[in-house]
């Protein structure tokens, strides 16, 4: 077993291009050696914006020896009337570089075959090696990829180097004229001389002596230390501490290969300015970050992480300071332009955009949006219908304003900045915002059952207008974002603990593009199709959590409309699925279904009952009906189930000692429907017969 230490030197690669092709990177390495048949241990990647590093700890040293079977043509086929070979037999042999007589005869499930074994000599992993780093080179995918001179390779950037030791010794491998060597290089400014390299441990050592840190997790530790002294030694607020956003600290530890932060100051005439925007500009344009108080208010200060040292601090920081400022006061001049008109004169103007080619415009969206959150709110809260309207009316507005078109990041945020401004309430300012919340999985939900209700109607009239067209999602295509518009929508109600039907809902959404001529041929499979999807949403969420398969699609089988009775069914379910009698009362049900089929009638005529055994199981369904409907109307499902436990002694007795399929037409219809009665009670919880019976173990 021998160490692997590769290392491909490129100009300066994208912040979020490298954690994804390390991924690959070892990925690939690891389904290739598998290939091989070589055994390894320890390997790791190790990546900054000038390398992209893959190392082995122990590679071992040659593939085993094997043997390969090869089936060639039938017994019937490689052997004459006489017994001897046939043509077809000796020339298989001979392809696999065979004597005849070396073949054999093994019985498959076509019958007697000849077959050739040939022993395979495992090869030196040093002789495969150069096939395999190449590979890696040439399939290692990067969102966008370039040539650069002469070279017919693809890569993110140009390739400088590679650095490829297998113990110690020089890979011998050249791609598009450059050639493997030992020799790695320093910081591009502070040490760019070439160094030799004997194996791992001297390259992760010398690396930071030549001011590299190839760890992207030490390189983190620093820039978070560095920002925190950074801001301790240059702001004069005792409690100042930086907002170390997860997202920036991942890239800005991309983008350096040793981090020097500095702190910088801007006029403080810019707060006046959302705290919001200010945020987003450090943020997504010059990768800064912002400084508050132990309150959590914006101070006028701002970190800023250099690739270089650079002696004169002021200088540096000035560089910063100004490219900053231009950035704000371009930011302060919008604010103000933006404040000079009203946000309702800018829902008059949302005619201008828009919203789906044959869904129309942004005005009949929103339009759509306050009919269909009226609605809701009509439902859910009456008393909030005229804060849910107005909020449903302004959400768009902020679509036409210049800080919006210069940050749309900050959408909904300016909604709620304005709105105040404007003297709209509180309330309606606040569900303007969260309206767009979830913005990712995971993310914040609306706090406001204002807010959700508006999310949800944006949401639902996406969905259902998109998919009356047939933009429905296809493989990993979803290029109108309709998996996530779910997946929020899913998260607004589960956070909201939200009790709606979602057919309702969805059919009203259809109905309300009744004016629009794409959607006039959608009937009602467009609501099958968008309540489908949003359940597997659902289902995929609930297995994520750590919920059995199994409950899950029991508990949504059925029926699958309101989200919040369906998480009360499957609580239900993983509360009652260990217990005995409901794991024999799950293969009777297995049972049921197989014998019912296709029967959907459950009228029972007892006057055809002939054995005790089915009377005694009728009577039990009417008590067990009688005692969990109300607990049913309740969606009080746990104790629903524990009074359907009540017919399984009668159940196991029937089926012990009654014929369903009687050869009497009457009977066996009339018996059919008994047990379909029984399996439509047990529908109200769940379809148990899609669970599966395990047997304890004994201890």
């Amino acid at each position: 077993m021998r160490e692997l230490l590769f290392e491909i030197g490129v100009e300066e690669l994208p912040s979020g291009y490298i954690e994804p092709a390390l991924a690959s990177m070892a990925a690939r390495s690891a389904a290739r050696l598998n290939e091989l048949g070589l055994s390894f241990t320890g390997m790791e990647t190790f990546g900054t914006p000038r390398r992209l590093t893959l190392v082995i700890r122990a590679l071992q040293d040659q593939q085993p020896d094997r043997k390969r079977e090869y089936i060639g043509p039938s017994k019937a086929a490689g052997l004459d009337a006489n017994g001897h070979l046939t043509r077809a037999a000796a020339g298989f042999a001979r392809s696999h570089g065979l004597d005849p007589e070396a073949l054999e005869i093994v019985d498959t499930p076509k019958g007697p075959y000849f077959m050739a074994v040939e022993d395979i000599r495992g090869e030196a992993t040093k002789t495969l090696l150069p096939g395999l780093l190449e590979s890696l080179v040439r399939e290692t995918v990067f969102p966008k990829s370039m040539r650069w001179a002469s070279t017919t390779l693809t890569f993110a950037r140009p390739i400088e180097w590679f650095l490829a030791l297998y113990g110690g010794e020089i890979v011998p491998l050249a791609i598009e004229q450059i050639p493997c060597g030992n020799l790695s290089y320093g910081h591009r400014f502070h040490a760019p001389q070439a160094f030799a390299v004997t194996g791992v441990d001297d390259y992760l050592q010398a690396l930071p002596q030549r001011f590299v840190l190839p760890l992207p997790g030490r390189r983190r530790e620093m820039v978070v230390a560095g920002v925190k002294k950074a801001v301790a030694e240059q702001v004069p607020v005792a409690d100042a501490q930086a907002e170390l956003h997860e997202g920036l600290l991942a890239t800005v530890s991309n983008l350096v290969e040793y981090p020097y932060p500095i702190c910088g100051h801007f006029d403080e005439k810019f707060l006046q300015v959302p705290a919001e925007a200010i945020i987003t500009s450090m943020r997504e344009n010059q990768k800064y970050f912002p400084v508050k108080d132990g309150k959590g208010a914006l101070l006028p200060y701002f970190v800023a992480v250099n690739n270089t040292r650079i002696e004169d601090r002021s200088l540096a920081v000035s560089g910063h300071e100004r490219v900053l400022r231009a950035r704000l006061e371009d930011a302060l001049f919008f604010f103000n332009e933006d404040r000079k008109a009203k946000m309702e004169s800018h829902c008059q103007r949302l005619d201008g955009i828009v919203f789906h080619q044959k869904l129309g415009t942004m005005q009949a969206k929103s339009a759509r949006i306050v009919a269909l959150a009226g609605f809701l709110a009509d439902r859910l809260a009456p008393e909030l219908s005229d804060t849910v309207r107005r909020a449903a009316h302004l959400a768009k507005a902020d679509l036409l304003t210049s800080m919006v078109g210069e940050f749309p990041e900050l959408q909904g945020v300016m909604g709620r900045v304005y709105a105040l401004h404007d003297g709209e309430s509180p309330a309606v300012a606040q569900a303007i915002e969260e309206h767009y919340l979830p913005l990712h999985a995971g993310g914040a939900a609306p706090a406001s059952l204002a807010g959700a209700i508006v999310s949800l109607a944006d949401r639902m009239d996406t969905l259902v207008g998109c998919f009356a067209v047939g933009e429905k999602p296809t493989g990993n295509k979803d290029a109108l974002g309709l998996r996530r518009q779910a997946l929020g929508l899913v998260s607004v109600i589960r956070r909201q603990h939200l009790a709606l039907s979602l057919r309702a809902l969805a059919e009203k959404a259809l109905a309300l593009y009744s004016g629009v001529a794409a959607v006039q041929k959608a009937g009602e499979k467009t609501v099958d199709d968008v309540l489908a999807f949003i359940r597997l949403r659902f289902e995929n969420e609930q297995i994520a959590e750590g919920r059995p398969q199994e409950v899950v699609e029991a508990a949504t089988a059925p029926r699958f409309d309101d989200i919040c009775d369906c998480m009360q069914r499957i609580e239900a379910l993983l509360a009652f699925r260990g217990e005995e009698n409901f794991r024999i009362l799950t293969a009777s049900f297995k049972r049921i279904r197989n014998i019912v089929k296709d029967n959907r009638n459950t009228e029972i005529r007892p006057e055809c009952f002939v054995e005790e055994a089915e009377k005694a199981l009728f009577a039990a369904l009417g008590q067990a009906q009688e005692a969990s409907r109300p607990l049913l109307e309740r969606a009080r499902y746990h104790e629903a189930l524990a009074a359907m436990l009540l017919i399984k002694e009668p159940l196991d007795r029937f089926f012990d000692q009654v014929m369903v399929m009687a050869s009497d037409p009457a009977q066996r219809q009339n018996r059919l429907n008994l047990l379909t009665a029984l399996l439509a009670m047990m529908l109200e919880v769940a379809d148990i017969s899609r669970m599966s019976v395990k047997e304890e173990q004994k201890p």
